[in-house]
């Protein structure tokens, strides 16, 4: 009988980002394992001292100071990203800071906000970690090619070791001082929630003044905010079952394994936190509240949202332009992939009937649709 591979998990629980990971690692292990485990979600620091005893074979860890000695071990290892770059000699988890602050700034600028800021976060490792920063940049660039700017909250240094109480404080006068409505995306959820707690001490009404999207769809973090956070929905299910497919592949030493692995965002999940309609136009308001309250596709045309505007066809695709910078076809196709995506991450449906219950005709037709916009397959 052959030996059962030992593997070291140092992934906390105390996030949902950390338990999707942990869903996925087991979700790899109960069809392809088994696995031992040996689980640490308080950290390395708190293994570290019997390390050497525990016969390991491989570990999946978050990124921490002591990962120079991890190396020194010798032991096949995957690292995911948290507070630090990427680490050379390991393979890394990163998540596609590209596409998340670009999904965040395509919902923001599709609730028809024209002024916009970032609020990203430091960890205690470094200043400013490096996934928020790419975030701000990419959210950055995607509101700017709109045609519009984004204010960035100046993050105090670790340095100055601010408690939160000031830190809030230092946050409430700078969102106050910013134009209103506006429209902001924050590096995570918990950072989103601090935002939020940020308005309430200035005075500033959410959503209506402050629209506020966070990322990584934690439903805890999300749910217990007021009013409740809208995210990006980040597959870490996926990049867990990923992880453990590729420390496998180290382990056996059976084939070659990438340098990163991609955690990748599926759709906007909507709160209250967004749920506004930050437009002067009232044709386009009413557009924009249609095509949100339709769920079947076959239901929902440029004509029959015209219709639903009180204003011609041509009248409104002008004015959608204008306030939006898309057309009414781009938001329908936006707004109903997103619902296709949440349907295929968040239910155990088959293809077959998610394409019944949102109205189209065959499987074929939706996966065309769907890869049209969202440019991943269904099954991606």
């Amino acid at each position: 009988m052959s030996r059962i591979p030992k593997v070291l998990l140092v992934i906390e629980s105390s996030r949902g980002s950390g338990r999707s990971l942990l869903r996925g690692i087991a979700h790899y292990v109960r069809h392809r394992g088994p696995w031992s485990f040996y689980w640490e979600p308080g950290g390395l620091e708190k293994v570290w001292p019997k390390l050497k005893t525990l016969e390991l074979d491989g570990i999946i860890l978050r990124d921490v100071d002591k990962l120079k000695e991890v190396l020194g071990f010798g032991l096949p290892a995957v690292v995911i990203g948290h507070g630090r770059d990427e680490v050379a000699c390991l393979l890394n988890v990163v998540t596609d800071s590209e596409r998340i602050g670009h999904m965040a700034a395509e919902h923001l600028l599709a609730c028809g906000f024209k002024k916009f800021a970032y609020c990203g976060c430091r960890t205690s490792i470094e200043e400013n970690a490096p996934w928020s920063e790419l975030r701000r940049q990419f959210f950055t660039e995607r509101i700017r090619r709109a045609g519009w700017s984004c204010e960035n909250f100046p993050i105090p240094p670790a340095s100055s070791r601010l408690s939160w109480l000031r830190e809030r404080g230092l946050m409430a006068r700078w969102l106050h001082s910013l134009p209103k409505p506006l429209g902001l995306m924050a590096a995570n959820d918990d950072r989103a929630r601090q935002v939020v707690e940020a308005c309430k001490v200035a005075g500033i009404s959410v959503p209506s003044e402050v629209g506020i999207i966070g990322v990584d769809n934690d439903e805890v973090v999300c749910g217990l905010s007021d009013p409740p956070l809208s995210s990006v929905a980040v597959n870490f299910d996926r990049a867990g079952y990923e992880a453990a497919s590729a420390l496998d592949c180290l382990m056996k030493g059976t084939q070659p394994v990438p340098a990163r692995i991609v955690v990748y965002p599926t759709h906007i999940v909507v709160r209250r936190s967004t749920d506004v309609v930050a437009v002067e136009d009232n044709s386009v308001a009413k557009a924009l509240r249609y095509i949100r309250g339709v769920s079947r596709q076959e239901d929902l045309t440029v004509a029959v949202v015209a219709q639903n505007s009180g204003v011609s066809r041509r009248l409104l695709e002008k004015r959608f332009r204008r306030e939006l910078g898309c057309s009414v076809l781009d938001e329908i196709r936006r707004i109903h992939t997103d619902k296709m995506a949440q349907l295929l991450v968040e239910t155990h449906l088959p293809v077959r009937e998610i394409a019944e219950t949102l109205g189209f005709g065959d499987v074929q037709h939706f996966a065309r649709y769907f890869s049209s916009v969202k440019n991943m397959t269904p099954l991606a």
